[in-house]
């Protein structure tokens, strides 16, 4: 027999449109022959739900959107995820539908309650298995968590199942699929049965999850690997129960996979919300230069404007090499300087400001009016046209506050938001070699915001390469101060990164959402209090 992996790109809360997809991937995956379909982890609903799930019409309209799917299914069972009210109690479900009925329904088991993930505050847990047969082999169902961790999958093995079919909503950081195929070796050891891994696939806010399919047979051998971030009708041949081997799509390069991780967070943040275009401030640096190579890549050059707000700071190869790549890219350019607006401010505040030092000695706040201009400058744009502006500042900058509030902060969707500085350099040099867009000068000088003479970034903050290490020590892997000194790190630095993240929670609370590609992110998986007197220790 023949069964399909549906790997799909659905919205959270387009009922209709998400039923459509999935009667359309079952009328073409019947049409070549396959007798089931699978679709991903709330498919129908989308995921995550978040609060949707509190409310009790979108528990009716979910209700109203299965029965309609159930009776357009004819001549292939269906295997969908969708949200469930039962005895007044909500679970993350999956129910089988063949002919029109539901013939069964599965209640997830494992709810995580970690990262990213909330489920424990909408779902109650499920606690059986569930079989089902077709052509003569019995199928189990588990949904996503459950086989991250023992107990599931042997349960669905001790009531008989021939070959485990798992839904996903996993979303996509750096290195994941191995994880997952690690973790479904290990079930498969188990429980000595074979494993079809269906995912989701697109971008929903901050989550992009990556497809990546696949199916191992019962010796963990991979039998089917299926393209990722990339919508996929995937066919898989069984044979008494095991797969026959078939398609396998080579993995990527990490560099490759984060960037069409970044292109498809884009396209579908964009699209999903129905913005017209997007707008970036194009400053001649790295990090402008990359999102508007990822805009143009995710949207197309017709969607996208890049402006230069160049200052008195603005060295003319940061223009000429602004002015260059928008060309190369395609896209409408635009130079406003800034200077009378800055020194219309500075005239204002003139007497406010008399006796006081300027930026360099005492504080920075010359340089963050500058932000600010360029700030509102791109808000006006943004509201006149009804674009999204695209801010670029790096996960880097953000960890240590190295951003201005209202300023380079300022728009609706933070693409490098978790892309380590030391991330966008490689990033750069792989999208060149897809084809040249960024100018080599751009990557070779060194960084600066050009917010006073002859700055740099490293004025401020440690090597990135420091920087970065201190960061993902201390903030993704909760490495203490001590082990991370013991990592060849001066104490002065660990301490002043450590301080830096500290203080400047207040303005990450601020900042846009952002495209998530590290297992940890500034986002739902970091909740450090703002007020908080605790300090770390050895």
């Amino acid at each position: 027999m023949k069964l399909a992996i549906a790997q799909i790109n659905c919205t959270v809360g387009d009922l209709a449109g998400n039923t459509a997809k999935i009667l359309d991937f079952a009328s073409r995956a019947r049409s070549m022959g396959a007798t089931l379909i699978v679709t991903p982890e709330l498919a129908l609903s989308g995921y995550p739900p978040e609060d949707l799930l509190l409310r009790e019409g979108f528990h009716r309209a979910c209700k109203d959107a299965l029965a309609n799917l159930a009776e357009k299914i004819t001549g292939i069972t269906l295997l969908v995820g969708h949200p469930h009210l039962a005895d007044s109690s909500l679970y993350n479900a999956a129910s089988v539908i063949r002919d029109g009925q539901i013939i069964a329904t599965y209640h997830k088991n494992r709810l995580p309650n970690y990262t990213v993930f909330d489920e424990q505050r909408y779902f109650k847990s499920g606690t059986d298995p569930c079989i089902f047969d077709l052509g003569g082999t019995k199928f189990g169902v588990n949904i996503c968590a459950d086989v991250w961790e023992e107990g599931a999958a042997t349960r669905a093995r001790e009531a008989g199942a021939d070959v485990l079919l798992v839904l996903n909503a996993s979303p996509y950081h750096m290195d994941k699929q191995t994880r997952r195929h690690q973790l479904i070796r290990q079930r498969i050891s188990e429980t000595g049965i074979a494993i079809v891994y269906a995912n989701l696939v697109g971008g929903q806010d901050e989550l992009v999850f990556d497809g990546a399919s696949f199916a191992m047979n019962n010796k963990g051998e991979l039998t089917h690997q299926f393209d990722e971030f990339t919508e996929t009708l995937g066919l898989i041949e069984l044979q008494n129960g095991v797969p026959v081997p078939g398609e396998i799509v080579s993995r990527q390069i990490l560099q490759a996979s984060i960037y069409r991780a970044l292109c498809l967070g884009v396209k579908d943040y964009v699209g999903k919300n129905e913005f017209p275009g997007v707008l970036l401030g194009l400053s001649g640096g790295v990090d402008s230069a990359l999102t508007l190579a990822i805009a143009v890549d995710a949207l197309g050059a017709d969607k996208v404007r890049a402006v230069m707000m160049p200052s008195q700071y603005t060295a003319d190869i940061s223009r000429q090499d602004a002015h260059m790549m928008a060309q190369t890219m395609g896209v409408r350019y635009s130079e406003f300087p800034i200077r009378p607006v800055f020194d219309q401010f500075l005239s204002t505040l003139a007497d406010e400001f008399k006796g006081l030092p300027p930026t360099g000695n005492a504080d920075t706040t010359e340089e963050n009016l500058q932000a600010r201009i360029r700030g509102t400058l791109l808000m006006a744009l943004s509201n006149k046209y009804s674009s999204i502006v695209l801010t670029t500042g790096n996960k880097s900058e953000m960890a240590v506050g190295y951003c201005t509030l209202y300023g380079d902060m300022a728009g609706g969707f933070a693409v490098l938001k978790d892309i380590s500085k030391t991330m966008v350099y490689r990033l750069c040099h792989y999208r060149n070699s897809l084809g040249k867009v960024i100018p080599e000068r751009v990557i070779q000088r060194a960084p600066s915001a050009e917010l006073r003479p002859n700055q740099t970034d490293q004025d401020s903050l440690p090597p990135y390469e420091v920087l970065d290490a201190i960061i993902e020590a201390y903030m993704e892997r909760d490495l203490s101060l001590h082990e991370i000194i013991r990592m060849n790190f001066t104490e002065a630095d660990v301490r002043r990164v450590v301080h830096l993240i500290r203080v400047s929670e207040y303005k990450r609370r601020q900042s846009p959402v952002g495209i998530r590609i590290t297992q940890r992110g500034f986002g739902k998986d970091w909740r450090y209090p703002i007020t908080s007197k605790y300090r770390d220790e050895f």
